[in-house]
Parts: C-alpha cells; structure tokens; sequence
C-alpha cells in the first residue's frame, strides 16, 4: 500500500505557447514528446497518491544569444505559472526559472518571483549553454539566494558534448550532467559559501551518491579542502527519487544522503506516467525502510523544506 499524500517536488509544466517548442526539443533529444495540462496532472496525481506537485519548467527559455527573449520567456513561464498555483494552491506549488545566463536579469526575476509571484523557490539548469553553476560569473546569485535561504531546484539538461549514438540525451546524458555540475559547484565552494541555500539534485543526484568517495580524491589536487569536507559540501545537497527508485540505486542513495535530504519526484510529464509507475512501487516495496523514513521521503522532509505545504 502506497503511502499517501506525496509531495512531489519534481513535477514539470508545459505552457500551452511552449507546448511545440518542447516537442521539438523532446525529438531532437531523442525522447517521447510531454503532454500537460492542469486537469490531467492532477488527475495523474491522485492515481499516484501525490498530494501536490510543484512545477517546473525544464527547459532553456531561450537561445543563448537573445537575452531579450531569455527575460520575456522567464516571465511568461513564471506569470502562467503562478497562476496555476493560484487556482490550486493545494495541489500545486511553483519553482521559478530565471534568464541565466543574465545574472542581472536573474536576479530581478527572482525577486520579483519570491516577492510578487509566491513562488516557492527557483529551478536553474544544471549548466547555462555549457557554463557550469560554479563559475564566478554567478556569484551575486548565490550571494542573494543564500541571504533569501531560497529553495532551488538543479534541474539537468544535455551536456556540451556530442550524445552516445542511439541512445537518448535525458536518459543517459542528463544524471552525467547534473555529477558535473555538483561537483563543479562543490570544489568551486558554493555551498560551502551559501549553506542557506536548500539545493535539489533530481534523479538521485545521478550517479553521485554511489561515486562520491571516488570524487573527494580530487579534494587533494586543492590545498584548502580535505576529502572529508568534499564528502560533507556533497552531502549538504538535496536528492529527490524521480527515475531512480531502483534496488540498485536506493541503497546507494540512503546510505549517502545526509538525514532528512532525500525527496520524492515523479518527473511526470517528461516521463510518461506508464514508465513510472515501476519507480513508485520500487520506493513501497524496498525492504530496508527504517520506521517513518519512507514516509518522510514521501512528504515529512518536504514539508520541513516547504512549510506552507504541511498543511494540505
């Protein structure tokens, strides 16, 4: 039996004006083109016990070379958005996408997101049209989130690097991707500087969890960090379990992820709700649960990371 009342933190959107776009996009990466609107992901989420989704969009708002558009694009998700948040605010909450690579015009956007929008915290790609998020050029955004304590979502995208032949980016690509920048943010020292920001790594944090002790080694090509401090910067990430509650990938991620950081995600609509269902019964059926942790993982740590959302 399902534990209920999920909170899914790792739900997509798809304004109708985008709807073509992210068609488009999902062939050229090789994936099933999404479908969304309101009445079917709800409907989809009490099918699944999800007692709310907060959306987000996945996708870059535009080409790198038009920031104009970038902003325009960012405030049209968001704007749609929220209001979809308004008409259901139990069943629905939002993570605001910003105009990167404009740090300036990011950081307006957040503002007005966190301030005018109630949105619940950010999303960022997990990198900017092959610029990793711990490069110095996005300080001041660190900076300002990590004086709002923001919640931010690190959703992955294709890396800078030609895909594997036949085999879809978002499959095999994207957990690469979201390792990548992890680390990058991490030997940068980006959560070391910002530890109020609450960062997301979906999908288990790819394949994170179970490399992490091979990754501190790099800690001792830097004078100023120690393996065991890489371990605890990677461990201060968030790991939510879209795509990734497997028996192979569950035990890895609970045996690394600090107490309270893991949460659930359904990736629902760029992962047909017919492919997922195999996830969600592997997160009921794992036999090591120790009492009250697949509850927390199903919605206690969420509503601690959320509180608005505790009571619905």
């Amino acid at each position: 039996m399902s534990d209920p009342a999920r909170i899914d933190v790792h739900q997509h959107l798809v304004p109708p004006h985008l709807g073509r776009a992210m068609a488009e996009r999902a062939e050229a990466l090789g994936w099933p083109a999404p479908a969304w609107d309101v009445h079917s992901a709800i409907t989809m989420m009490d099918r699944r016990s999800i007692a709310t989704g907060i959306l987000s969009f996945p996708a870059p708002v535009a080409a790198p070379d038009d920031p104009a558009a970038a902003r325009a694009g960012a405030r049209g998700v968001n704007e749609y958005t929220a209001e979809v948040v308004k008409d259901r605010p139990d069943r629905f909450g939002h993570f605001a996408v910003l105009p990167l690579p404009d740090v300036d015009a990011a950081l307006a956007e957040a503002a007005r997101a966190l301030d005018e929008l109630n949105a619940d915290g950010l999303t960022v790609l997990s990198n900017v049209h092959g610029r990793y998020l711990g490069a110095p050029v996005f300080e001041p955004l660190w900076a300002e989130l990590d004086a709002r304590a923001a919640v931010v979502l690190v959703h992955p995208t294709a890396p800078p690097v030609a895909p594997v032949p036949g085999l879809p980016s978002p499959l095999v690509d994207f957990p690469y991707d979201t390792v990548r920048t992890a680390l990058h943010m991490v030997v940068n020292g980006v959560p070391r500087r910002y530890p109020r920001i609450r960062m997301i790594l979906p999908h288990a944090g790819g394949f994170l969890p179970y490399a992490a002790h091979r990754f501190a080694v790099a800690a001792r090509l830097h004078p100023d960090s120690t393996p065991e401090s890489l371990l605890d910067d990677l461990r201060s990430f968030y790991f939510d379990t879209a795509i990734s509650a497997g028996p192979a990938a569950l035990p890895s991620l609970l045996a690394f992820a600090a107490p309270g950081h893991v949460l659930y995600g359904s990736d629902f609509p760029m992962l047909p709700e017919e492919w997922a269902t195999g996830f969600d019964s592997g997160l009921d059926a794992y036999p090591r649960w120790e009492p009250g942790q697949l509850h927390a993982v199903n919605r206690g740590n969420a509503e601690l990371l959320l509180p608005r959302l505790a009571r619905f």
